[in-house]
């Protein structure tokens, strides 16, 4: 992962915060770091509404997986009071985004993990997230069968991710692998049957193809200013996905 720039230079958060006037050690605020602390698109807006369309309240087990320096984590914690175990793989990411949550004070609320989802879980979780982690898993069969294993019944997975609009050109697949550590790309459909085979239902995908591209769009024009900025569509397309681990009880809520 580190073969990725978003991912090179963890420690750049603290340069931020020093624009700041905000000491290494000084006790922080979510509301502080939610501009540098989200890796995925449009940031808290993107989480939520995923603690909208989970139902998270207090009480709840979340875990978030490739957790990065721990936005996510916090933000739904904070905003739900749910207890969330962040997991990220990467050594450096997992311990800033520890010390990050200890100074933010919600320690009792969000535990730090280092390690793989593939290696699978002791505990169970009500619900689980993950926002643009899952392209980077190769086996995802795999990846999605650690997942339901992990949910109790009725528990929901929430997924941002890419998927695969048309077949990628080598430069395209290429640029995908090397640039962006995603070895393999489903298309929607695949994604879903990947889903049921691995025991989900009620599965509600959303093609947000257009708004990411968007989106994309205005932080290139942030990064140069007083130019412009272009953007067309290649070869993949982005989603959400939320699905639940079995059909309901009577009494719940379906996810919308």
């Amino acid at each position: 992962m580190k073969a990725m720039k978003l991912y090179e230079r963890v420690e750049r958060i603290h340069n931020e915060l020093a624009l700041l006037n905000i000491d290494a050690e000084a006790p922080l605020t979510v509301e502080q770091l939610t501009p540098f602390d989200n890796y995925h698109y449009f940031g808290t807006e993107a989480v939520d509404e995923a603690i909208v369309t989970l139902g998270l309240k207090p009480g709840m087990r979340v875990l978030d997986i490739g957790s990065g320096i721990g936005g996510p984590a916090r933000y739904i914690a904070e905003r739900s009071r749910a207890h969330v175990t962040a997991l990220e793989l990467q050594p450096d990411l997992d311990m800033l985004a520890a010390d990050l949550t200890r100074r933010c004070g919600l320690a009792d609320l969000v535990e730090h993990r280092c390690g793989d989802i593939l290696d699978g879980l002791d505990e169970t979780y009500d619900a689980i997230v993950s926002f643009l982690c899952f392209l980077h898993v190769a086996d995802r069969p795999r990846l999605l069968a650690t997942c339901r294993a992990v949910l109790v019944a009725g528990g929901a997975l929430y997924i941002e991710d890419y998927a695969r609009r048309r077949e990628l050109t080598a430069a395209e697949a290429a640029a995908l692998e090397v640039k962006v550590q995603c070895p393999s790309l489903p298309s929607a459909a695949q994604y879903e049957a990947q889903l049921r085979t691995a025991g989900f239902v009620d599965i509600q995908v959303e093609d947000v193809t257009e708004q990411w591209t968007g989106f994309t769009a205005g932080r290139l024009e942030e990064f140069l200013p007083g130019g412009t900025a272009t953007s067309r569509c290649t070869g993949s397309t982005s989603l959400t996905v939320s699905t639940t681990s079995t059909p309901p009880s009577p009494g719940c809520s379906q996810l919308v």
